[in-house]
């Protein structure tokens, strides 16, 4: 095989895509445990070899919620070089849609965080737009659009 092909100069590119849903004044975060590392973050997850971004978005809603999305708009797409946190010689792309989730089914919702105990089982809480704020995100991605959510919709 030709090195040339597999090797890639530049390095890798871990893309994420993740809903913002905005209900009564609320934004839904995600309290998980990834690697040992405790995060809040926004739900989502990562693109999936041949799956568009609103693919992969509503795949994320379906496992993580059990649940339908309504995606209502793009809403930010990382503009910097960030590179990712758990990868070595990745740049980390993270996409944001506002998303309407289908209410007819209901999830597991707290209003506290809580780090589930075993990993890659997210704990979902509705936050307060009157309270949100960069520190309760852990990534720096999240943190900006945390301060466009606050700029756009805070109270």
């Amino acid at each position: 095989m030709d090195k040339s092909v597999t090797n890639n100069p530049i390095g890798n590119f871990n893309i994420r895509v993740y809903g913002l849903a905005i209900e009564n004044q609320h934004v839904l975060l995600s309290d998980e445990r990834f690697r040992g590392v405790k995060m809040t973050k926004f739900p989502g997850g990562g693109l999936e070899f041949g799956e568009g971004t609103l693919d992969c978005l509503k795949r994320e809603a379906m496992e993580e919620f059990g649940c339908n999305i309504e995606i209502i708009s793009h809403f930010y797409t990382t503009d910097y070089f960030q590179p990712a946190l758990f990868f070595n010689n990745t740049q980390l792309i993270s996409i944001y849609y506002l998303i309407k989730i289908d209410n007819s089914k209901k999830f597991p919702v707290s209003m506290q965080p809580i780090f589930p105990a075993a990993e890659n089982e997210p704990n979902f809480r509705w936050a307060p737009l009157s309270e949100l704020n960069t520190d309760m995100l852990t990534f720096p991605i999240d943190k900006k659009v945390a301060e466009m959510v606050i700029k756009q919709f805070g109270a």
